[in-house]
């Protein structure tokens, strides 16, 4: 088992552990010398990270998608951590536990097969139980579904969380469709089990989270409809204006025309998957936003694109940590941009307009010893008894 985690890791630690690289980039210094920019993950979170020195000995030995054993240290830059690697290389897959590196699911996978297939059993309608088994009972895709995540990085990014996602939904249609009578709780559920079938073949997820080529070229909503399509033709009894009802529900569960959705629902079930789809995955996005900041400071996260707003750490706010003034941050050398200087802290001495370089100097802040200066200073001085009235 490797140590520590991302989530282990203290700041101002000399750390000695392995990554799998999540990203990487080369990049100049200001003085022309190349420097390592990296994203370091495991299965606990992710980690900024640079190389400074020594980067000619390392820069073709590892690429994205690799994993590496680095020595260094952890300091904290703009109230996150980052990590300051001193030296690295490239471990061999035998020297690893694949478990380590890629975030689960905390449920077992067989036992949300298990349950997920009892939900197709108990379904009633016979051609709607049909198709969700013959799909079901394909070893590829069974395999498929049992593994993959929901998404890249948005929500329920996870080995396992495709089905776990699915589950919720199941979850969240039974307690739903009761409270409105003309809804039809199995034509729902299908749709629940079949509205990201294509995200199997959509995502890479052996080595990483990537698209794969049809992924990138069809999207999983179409992927997911030839799927159907393909195990449609061994059910020759299909009713055809079913089969057009469940398609529609793939095609439109995003909801809207520029989320990627073709259509936009266009009947009850559809609409109501929707709306409990984007519900489960905006819940599960602010959950992981939260338990994955990195922020060492403060009681709100870092801002999420995908929400569109930072989310608020509930438990450091109800706890009463306040704003704390800043510890002083590691500024990076070589090249990247200092952390800005705590400003206002209790016996610092306020900055002085004056003594800022140009760039940085407010606006309203004269030259010193310029003659617009003096004439300023002769303007805002106090008047004097012989100029009083």
């Amino acid at each position: 088992m490797k140590s520590p985690y991302v989530n282990e890791i203290e700041a101002n630690k000399l750390i000695t552990t392995s990554f799998l690289v999540h990203s990487k980039e080369i990049r100049q210094k200001k003085s022309g010398e190349l420097y390592l920019s990296l994203l370091l993950g495991d299965r606990t979170g992710e980690l900024d990270a640079k190389m400074w020195d020594n980067v000619a000995e390392v820069i073709d030995g590892f690429d994205r998608d690799d994993f590496v054993k680095v020595k260094g240290l952890v300091q904290v830059f703009h109230n996150r951590p980052q990590l300051t690697i001193h030296k690295m290389r490239r471990m061999d897959d035998s020297e690893i536990d694949f478990c380590d590196y890629f975030p689960s699911s905390r449920r077992d996978s067989g036992e949300m097969w298990d349950e997920l297939r009892g939900i197709v059993a108990g379904i009633s309608n016979s051609h709607l139980k049909g198709l969700l088994e013959a799909l079901l009972d394909d070893e590829d895709i069974a395999r498929r579904y049992r593994r993959a995540p929901a998404a890249k990085q948005i929500h329920h990014a996870y080995l396992g969380g495709l089905i776990e996602h699915v589950l919720s939904l199941c979850a969240l249609a039974r307690m739903v469709a009761p409270h409105y009578p003309h809804i039809d709780c199995e034509l729902l559920l299908a749709g629940v089990v079949l509205h990201d079938i294509g995200k199997i073949y959509e995502l890479n997820y052996e080595r990483g989270f990537s698209y794969s080529n049809d992924g990138q070229l069809l999207g999983h909503i179409n992927i997911g409809l030839r799927m159907v399509a393909d195990k449609l033709r061994g059910l020759p009894d299909f009713p055809p204006q079913l089969r057009t009802l469940v398609e529609h529900m793939i095609l439109s569960h995003h909801g809207q025309l520029e989320f990627g959705s073709p259509k936009l629902p266009q009947f009850p079930e559809a609409l109501l998957l929707h709306y409990l789809d984007d519900l489960d995955s905006k819940m599960e996005c602010m959950r992981a936003l939260i338990a994955n900041d990195r922020q060492v400071e403060g009681c709100f996260t870092t801002y999420n694109h995908a929400l569109e707003r930072p989310a608020l750490k509930k438990d450091r706010f109800l706890n009463g940590e306040a704003e704390a003034p800043r510890a002083a941050e590691a500024a990076a050398p070589n090249g990247e941009p200092p952390a800005p200087a705590p400003v206002g802290i209790e016996g610092a001495a306020p900055p002085d307009p004056a003594a800022a370089a140009p760039e940085q100097r407010p606006m309203f802040a004269p030259k010193p010893g310029s003659f617009f200066a003096d004439k300023l200073k002769q303007a805002l001085a106090p008047a004097g008894p012989e100029q009083k009235s």
